[in-house]
């Protein structure tokens, strides 16, 4: 892949306003370019990770695991998405281990070029941590939904926040198992919720889709609290 696609990028990046053009030049080219096949992990939890990523095509997920090896999904990233700001920054193990749902191009970005930035662009630091302070408030949320949601509340807010007129195009990944650990619980219970909601007439769902078909429905299914 050549660095010229990833300058560009970064050009974009609201984490870099303000850089100088060789700045970003030099970043660019420190950058090493990853293809990671399907289910590769990008990194495991408690390593430690030199590197900024960038996500330039695919799909991952991030997930913590128990010691009985139950997993929780604490979030998918998109193409066109950075993360690991807390290894490169805190020189700290990774929280949690990140797996290619689907193959996936990865630019890698020294720790090294990125305090250079830093320590020539002060502004930089204060920009990435506002960045980290956007996923943090992303956990709490995550974490209070878990506490305070049913799985059927969880499982409604999610087709609501995820739809586009009302259906949702599911790719390869998609399936139970990991919509069951993005929703904190396992694939026999959410099972369960999708064939009662297909029987009361909310949701429509095959191999393609998911298809709301009753939004209003849904809605008063996201607003139940667990006791």
């Amino acid at each position: 892949m050549h660095i010229d696609i990833l300058l560009k990028r970064l050009q974009s990046f609201e984490f870099l306003r303000g850089l100088d053009s060789a700045s970003l030049q030099r970043l660019a080219e420190s950058a090493v370019w990853k293809v990671f096949p399907p289910n590769a992990v990008v990194f495991w939890e408690g390593n430690v990770e030199a590197h900024l990523f960038y996500l330039h095509y695919g799909s991952l997920k991030v997930l913590k695991s128990s010691p009985d090896g139950r997993a929780q999904v604490l979030r998918f990233i998109d193409a066109g998405e950075i993360f690991n700001e807390i290894g490169v920054l805190a020189k700290r193990p990774s929280p949690a281990t990140a797996i290619a749902l689907e193959e996936s191009g990865i630019w890698l970005i020294p720790r090294r070029a990125l305090e250079e930035v830093i320590q020539s662009h002060p502004q930089t630091a204060l920009q990435i941590i506002a960045n980290m302070a956007d996923k943090i408030i992303e956990l709490v949320t995550l974490a209070a939904d878990l506490s305070l949601k049913t799985v059927e509340a969880r499982f409604a807010q999610l087709l609501l926040e995820q739809t586009e007129g009302n259906v949702i195009e599911r790719r390869r990944w998609t399936n139970q198992t990991e919509l069951a650990a993005r929703l904190g619980t396992v694939p026999d219970v959410l099972s369960r919720v999708i064939r009662e909601w297909t029987k009361a007439g909310l949701i429509e769902m095959d191999k393609q889709q998911i298809r709301i078909l009753d939004r209003n429905g849904l809605e008063a299914r996201a607003m139940n609290r667990g006791e």
